[in-house]
Order: C-alpha cells, then sequence, then structure tokens
C-alpha cells in the first residue's frame, strides 16, 4: 500500500544522516506532530536555537556532523527517508533528570538539552520510525528555512509504501524505544561510535567492511546476515582430508616425502586453529617428531598421509617422543597418530599397548569446520577426555562435535524465544523466557530450570557475544533481557 505524505520536517542534515543509518531513533523538535503521522525528513543546515556544532554535538561526532552539512551546499539534494511517528514526548521539569541519560544514549552534549530545555521549560523529543525509500526523492531547490518541508513543483517526490525496508528491526526498535523512555542509558553507544569509524575505512579494507556488516548486524541494523561470502584465509581447511589420504599426490605427481610433508603442515595448522600451542622446534623431517603442543596441555603427533596408517607409527611416536622430549613430560602428554583410512590390526593393538589414541583426518577437519564456523565453539579442556587413549577416536570426536552443535541449538532457541516475548510484549524476565522455552522447543525430559536459564541468559548477554540486551534488576529474578540478533543455526 503507497502513503500518501504531505509534508516533511526540516532536521539537522547530521541528524537526519545518523537516522538513516539507525544511530538515532528519536531528535528534538518543537512543533506538535501526531503520533502515526507519516513525514519526509529533511536535511537542513539548521540547528536548534543557533547553536553551533561543536555545542550541539558530542566530539566523537563533529567529523561526521561538518561532512553532513558541507554535502548540503549544492541542490540538487536527495531524500532517501521518510518516518512514521511513533511518539512525541514531553520532558518536562519534573523529569528534568532525564536529559543526562538521554545525552548519554545519543550524540547530543548534555549542555545544549539543557540550554534548549532551559529556554522553553520542555524538551520535546520525536521518536520516529524510520524507512529507506526505495527511489530517492530529488529536491532541486533549497527550501525556506523553518520546522516543515513542503515539497515544490519542481521537486521529484517518489512513491513511498509500507513495504519500504525500516532502517533497523523492528525489534530493536521498540527495545531502544523503552529503554530511552524509561531513563536507562543505551548500552551500545560506543559500539556505534566504533561502527563510524570503521565504516570510514571500508572503501579501502575488506576485513573492515566485514567488521561493519557484523555491528550493524550485532545492533539490529541489518534484519538479517548478509549472504555468506567463502572466506579465502580459511580454503584450506577443505583440504585437510584430502592432503591425508594423498589424493592430490597422484594429480601432481608429488613423491611420498613430500606427500607427508604437506600433510603434516597442514595438521600443524589445524591444530595451531583449535588453540594448541605449537613448539617450533619440532618440524618432523628424518629422525625428527611430528609435532608438540605445549598448551593448554601437552600433545605429541604423528603424522601419517597414505592410504594405510603404518603398523609400526605407535612404536615410532613413541621412540621419537622419547628421544626428543624429557621423560616427565613425555608421560604426561596426549599421545595421537592423525592419518587417512583404517588404522591395520597391527597398529590398533600397538595403540592399545602404547596408550596412543588414532584419529582420521576427516574427523579432523570437521573438527576445524566446527571451529570455523563457530570460533568459540570449541574448547580444548573439554575436549581432552575424548581423546581417549590406547583407540581409534573418530567415534568419541563425533560425539564431542555433537555436543557442542547440541548446545549451540539451545543457545540459538533460547534467543528466540527472548526476540518472540519481545515482539509480544515488554522485555522478558528469566522466568518468562524459562516458560516460553520450555513450551516452545523442550521435549518433556529436556526442560529447563530457572537456574539453567538465568546462566545461559548472562552468558548471551555478555559484551563478548552480544546476542541479548540485559537490564539488571534488583536480583537475578529481577533482571529483564531483550533480543539484539540471531545466532544463525545450518539445519
Amino acid at each position: 500500500m503507497n502513503l500518501g505524505i504531505i509534508k516533511g520536517i526540516q532536521l539537522p542534515a547530521c541528524d537526519v544522516d545518523l537516522l538513516t543509518l539507525g544511530r538515532l531513533i528519536a531528535v528534538p523538535f518543537r512543533q506538535n506532530i501526531r503520533e502515526g503521522e507519516v513525514l519526509w525528513l529533511y536535511p537542513s543546515q539548521h540547528l536548534p536555537d543557533n547553536l553551533s556544532l561543536d555545542q550541539y554535538y558530542q566530539t566523537q561526532y563533529l567529523t561526521k556532523a561538518e561532512s553532513a552539512f558541507a554535502e548540503l551546499q549544492t541542490y540538487p539534494i536527495q531524500i532517501k527517508i521518510w518516518a512514521r511517528c511513533e511518539y512525541h514526548w514531553r520532558i518536562n521539569p519534573q523529569q528534568k533528570y532525564l536529559l543526562e541519560k538521554i545525552a548519554q544514549s545519543t550524540v547530543w552534549k548534555l549542555e545544549a538539552l539543557e540550554h534548549i530545555f532551559e529556554k522553553y521549560q520542555v524538551l520535546k523529543l520525536l521518536i520516529l520510525r524510520v524507512y529507506h525509500l526505495s527511489n530517492p526523492c530529488v529536491v532541486n531547490v533549497q527550501t525556506e528555512s523553518g520546522a516543515f518541508y513542503w515539497p515544490q513543483r519542481d521537486d521529484v517526490m517518489a512513491m513511498n509504501s509500507e513495504i519500504d525496508t525500516p532502517v533497523i528491526s523492528e525489534a530493536s526498535f521498540y527495545q531502544r524505544k523503552a529503554l530511552l523512555v524509561a531513563g536507562e542509558v543505551y548500552p551500545y553507544k560506543y559500539l556505534e561510535a566504533l561502527q563510524l569509524q570503521v565504516e570510514e575505512i571500508g572503501s579501502s579494507n575488506l576485513a573492515a567492511n566485514q567488521l561493519n556488516d557484523d555491528i550493524k548486524i550485532f545492533l539490529g541494523w541489518s534484519e538479517n546476515s548478509p549472504t555468506a561470502k567463502p572466506d579465502r584465509d580459511l580454503a584450506w581447511i577443505s583440504a585437510i582430508a584430502a592432503l591425508g589420504n594423498r589424493s592430490i599426490e597422484l594429480e601432481e605427481k608429488k613423491s611420498n616425502y613430500q606427500a607427508g610433508t604437506d600433510f603434516e603442515n597442514i595438521t600443524r595448522q589445524s591444530l595451531e586453529f583449535l588453540g594448541f600451542k605449537i613448539e617450533n622446534a619440532y618440524k618432523g623431517g628424518a629422525g625428527g617428531l611430528d609435532l608438540f603442543c605445549s598448551q593448554p596441555y601437552p600433545l605429541v603427533g604423528e603424522c601419517k598421509a597414505g592410504r594405510l596408517i603404518p603398523s609400526r607409527t605407535a612404536e615410532e611416536l613413541i621412540k621419537l617422543g622419547g628421544m626428543h622430549l624429557s621423560r616427565d613430560k613425555f608421560l604426561e602428554s596426549t599421545k595421537l597418530v592423525i592419518g587417512p583410512g583404517n588404522p591395520s590390526v597391527d597398529m590398533l593393538k600397538a595403540a592399545q599397548e602404547w596408550k596412543v589414541s588414532i584419529i582420521n583426518a576427516m574427523t579432523l577437519q570437521k573438527l576445524v569446520e566446527l571451529k570455523a564456523k563457530y570460533p568459540g565453539a570449541v574448547n580444548l579442556v573439554e575436549l581432552k577426555p575424548y581423546l581417549e587413549m590406547g583407540r581409534q577416536i573418530d567415534d568419541r570426536i563425533k560425539d564431542y562435535i555433537e555436543k557442542v552443535e547440541r548446545e549451540i541449538r539451545l543457545r540459538s532457541q533460547i534467543i528466540q524465544a527472548v526476540k518472540q516475548l519481545c515482539s509480544d510484549s515488554d522485555f522478558p524476565t528469566v522466568v518468562e523466557i524459562k516458560v516460553q522455552y520450555n513450551a516452545r522447543f523442550a521435549a518433556t525430559d529436556s526442560k529447563l530450570t530457572n537456574e539453567s536459564v538465568k546462566d545461559l541468559t548472562i552468558e548471551l548477554s555478555s559484551p563478548l557475544t552480544g546476542y541479548l540486551g540485559r537490564i539488571k534488576g534488583d536480583n537475578s529474578q529481577s533482571d529483564r533481557f531483550y533480543f539484539l540478533r540471531d545466532l544463525p543455526l545450518d539445519d
């Protein structure tokens, strides 16, 4: 459905830019606007009460403000967004204490807000739900200064529609609105300032572009993750099993020695990627130990590329480990043989005798793929009990991977429970999240308790994870949570 917009409002050019980017959802505006009214947002060079840029904006936004105002020096200009008034909020003298909270959550100096308040004994904030125009409007002639903008005959105004894309997600908007009106400080203001800096270098730095996208998703400025692009830096992971079984040797006519060296190198790279500390003094070669990891626990390894792990590989690992490491260090080390295919019967007997673990190259690849997909998922300390001595451990590593995937799915479902509750009502408590999760996701024998949900929500609202937001109450049961971003799964 198309919406007829009759008029617009004139706002400082920087405020319009920040509304367009999702950094603001509210702006000072004195004239009355009805709730539900739709408006063009016209970028003006005027600030409230003729304040200067450095009087009005906080220091970190001055460069952005100067740039936005400079773009208005020549016409035509474009109107890229329209907005619906969600609330015209009057902050009266009894609520003056809110000015400091508003300044802490936005881009304006506290002194500027206090100046406006003192002059009128009220601060009016227009809370706007902003939408991108599919086709920007063109303003050919500068309009007269004032509060409103009325399209002129020379202006080219596009049709606006309910299907135009919102600047920020619905959940993010209403959560931010609730925080603002409740006088709660927006917790991610400094992350927004970081995004501003990252965006400035994005044109010349692909890694910065990815970080920029991630921050936008985190802050709710993007509804979904951008289309995933293959990470060229991680392309090597898909070659782990291939190098182990030497399929590449036949194609490239490599020698057995070179094929073995290639597999040693990618195995070392794999273990380092998983988080082990590789000691570079041990690099294989004739009479050398293929690899030794010192942290988080000692691990010695022997790599065997080929169709079958030779019978004497376990004895070779024990011999080389004893030669190159101190007795105590070697005895306390996890002993691991990595190779393709199936070990021989003699190899399995030797592994049991010498307490050596055997892992297939493809299993190692799957573990590395899990780490690449969910960077914090592989906990090497938790992995250690699965490296059972004296046997082939592919089934145990599979158990570990499935356990991690179940834990990730649980967290994804907790996030979905919070997202649903936020869309239906106010910010939910731990008890409300538990009830929603158990009703929607849990089987009879897997229902969560208040305590387990409390631990999960605190983890997911940590600044290091940032899937949920948290408003602290008087105790953990009165804490409230809100949705920030999804944890996608491959079903």
